[in-house]
């Protein structure tokens, strides 16, 4: 330990076993962490202590503390609140600090002969508004609604100037607008079309399908049955819009459902809020650094919160959340009402958790070029393996010889879920002669940790080190690699993949127990991919060996034929068998070949004659 973390752990070990918020400083007297505890001793000595046990990213808050401040509190709500209020004033740069970019959005409808229905930012003198609203998701989507349902122009056309100029756009042919460029529809009609549009946004599907049915009927009695059909379609396209919306639609009215995604190293924070049981806004805010999640999880809770004006009388989450209650009581003294946080289990809202959860997995993707799908699977890996980050890079390995002979091993990467070619390796055994897979796997680990610390600076190649490393084999061979890796010194988790009598893939064992693949089916398919694939990898490099081996043995052995003159042999005459065949004559007048070398090889080749 050196003498400043010895220092700083011997000033926390003084501090009062009460709670309070505890504030870090750098060198500058900058203000870099602020938290929360329930003992500050107990909490602020944590940090001075192992590091083996933080996340990197406390690592690296750590190195940076010059010295701390506390301030003692009552209760530990009151600790939570005085957190809130710190962090918002100093915004410390190794705690969650989320930007709210979100401004007001409008509905505007235009002030003209022929109104029109779209978003603005802004409000002015040139038409209607509805809003604000705090939601430009659910602006927009609305907008798109309303314009498609009712058949509304969303075209740059000027109207009445515009009629019957040029043809109809692709939307009138789909039925997905009345054509009014076509100077057919009324003024009448067609402000009558935007009313009940304007209507549909104001006041929800049901007034709207309610008002819509009494004008088809009124309309069917007038003898008016084209308008009847067209309200008709209208009924229809609501109805069909209200059942899509059913698929995010929930028996809790009032919610916002929350779920994290984490690789280990960052991640996603995914918010759905719901209002009349639709979804109607949705947020995500991408965290590097994201360190211990349960603790980043209440913290997240806390500055969302901190920047909204609504609170819904449920928030779910993902996750049962540290210090739950005091939480619940700061957003109720926000909200000024009851407040629940609820983790379920079963039922419709884990659907929804589920739902949110996998957005955010998509959006952590995405952001690092990834797929969604794929990240899921290898965070479910990591999560069958207890790994402490997702798996992103997995290096894997296999031997390869017959019979001892032409002793190879193949190393293949995963990235993201898909084979990184470019990072493939091949290794020739050196160390040895014979069958010893073991022995070769041993040898194989070591050189290539060797090329690690020669190159770790880099981060590239060899430089890097893998998430997670799979040997093609069993316990045997986790047995003769793990001794390697705590030589090398380096931490990385360590399964080998094993198979069934047919040769398939069947489990993934540690050295001590096997954890069944075939019940996951998304794990069986990416291990079994990757176990196919390193055999393939290393069986063909065995195959080129045997190869390289056998071309030597037939013709670089002959005095006088080196590999070059070797190749253009083979090249000329198209295999062993026809050089064998040919007659002297021939060889001589092979490319590159001297008299006293074509004879070299008549001669090796009919030594029985």
């Amino acid at each position: 330990m050196n003498p400043k973390m010895k220092e700083l752990r011997e000033k926390a070990m003084k501090l009062p076993l009460q709670p309070g918020v505890y504030i870090m400083h750098n060198a500058k007297k900058e203000i870099i962490y602020i938290g929360k505890a329930k003992a500050l001793k107990n909490r602020v000595s944590q940090y001075f202590g192992s590091q083996n046990n933080h996340s990197t990213k406390v690592r690296r808050m750590v190195d940076n503390v010059d010295y701390f401040e506390y301030i003692i509190t009552d209760s530990e709500f009151e600790a939570l609140v005085l957190e809130a209020s710190l962090i918002k004033q100093h915004k410390p740069r190794y705690n969650i600090l989320l930007k709210d970019d979100k401004g007001y959005s409008y509905i505007k409808i235009s002030k003209e002969d022929y109104p029109r229905i779209s978003e603005a930012k802004k409000p002015d003198d040139n038409g209607e508004y509805i809003g604000p609203y705090t939601s430009s998701y659910y602006v927009k989507n609305a907008v798109d609604q309303a314009v498609k349902i009712f058949r509304l122009p969303d075209c740059t056309r000027k109207f009445p100037e515009d009629f019957g100029k040029g043809r109809p756009c692709l939307n009138f042919h789909i039925k997905q607008c009345c054509g009014l460029c076509r100077g057919k529809i009324s003024k009448e009609e067609y402000l009558d079309t935007v009313r009940q549009a304007v209507d549909f946004l104001k006041k929800g599907t049901s007034y709207s399908i309610k008002e819509l049915e009494k004008e088809m009927l009124e309309a069917s009695d007038n003898l008016e049955f084209e308008k009847a059909a067209r309200i008709r379609d209208r009924i229809t396209a609501v109805k069909r819009m209200s059942d899509k919306q059913k698929v995010v639609e929930s028996k809790v009215r009032e919610q916002d459902v929350i779920a994290l995604f984490g690789d280990g190293t960052d991640g996603c924070f995914q918010v759905f809020r719901f209002t009349n049981g639709m979804l109607y806004d949705r947020e995500t805010f991408l965290i590097k650094d994201l360190g211990e999640e349960d603790a980043a999880y209440s913290e997240f809770i806390l500055q969302y919160y901190a920047m909204r004006d609504s609170i819904p009388p449920q928030v779910t989450t993902d996750r049962e959340i540290d210090d739950k209650e005091n939480l619940e009581l700061w957003l109720e003294s926000k909200a000024k009402r009851k407040v629940k946080l609820f983790t379920p289990q079963k039922g419709e809202r884990n659907q929804l958790v589920i739902m949110c959860k996998n957005n955010a997995a998509e959006v952590l993707a995405q952001s690092k070029n990834s797929q969604g799908r794929q990240y899921s699977v290898l965070k479910e890996l990591g999560d069958l393996l207890g790994l402490k980050k997702v798996p992103v890079y997995i290096e894997s390995y296999d031997i390869s010889n017959l019979a001892g002979t032409e002793n190879v091993a193949g190393m293949i990467v995963f990235e993201n879920g898909k084979p990184l070619k470019s990072a493939y390796r091949k290794f020739k055994i050196k160390s040895f002669e014979g069958q010893d897979d073991y022995a070769s796997m041993n040898e194989v680990l070591t050189r290539r940790f060797e090329e690690y610390h020669k190159l770790k600076d880099t981060g590239e190649g060899f430089g890097r080190l893998p998430d997670l490393i799979l040997l093609d084999g069993g316990k045997g061979q986790i047995s003769a690699v793990r001794p390697v890796l705590k030589a090398a010194n380096v931490d990385v988790p360590l399964f080998g993949m094993v198979k069934d009598d047919k040769h398939k893939t069947r489990a993934i064992t540690d050295g001590q127990g096997e954890i069944e693949l075939k019940s996951i089916r998304s794990c069986f398919t990416l291990v079994s991919q990757i176990q196919d694939e390193v055999h393939r990898f290393a069986i063909g490099y065995h195959h080129q060996r045997r190869s390289k081996s056998t071309f030597k043995s037939s013709l670089t052995d002959i005095e006088g034929i080196g590999t070059t003159r070797a190749k253009n042999l083979l090249k000329h005459f198209g295999s062993i068998k026809n050089i064998r065949e040919a007659e002297l004559e021939e060889l001589e007048n092979a490319p590159a070949m001297t008299k006293n070398a074509a004879r070299a090889v008549y001669s090796y080749f009919h030594r029985g004659d």
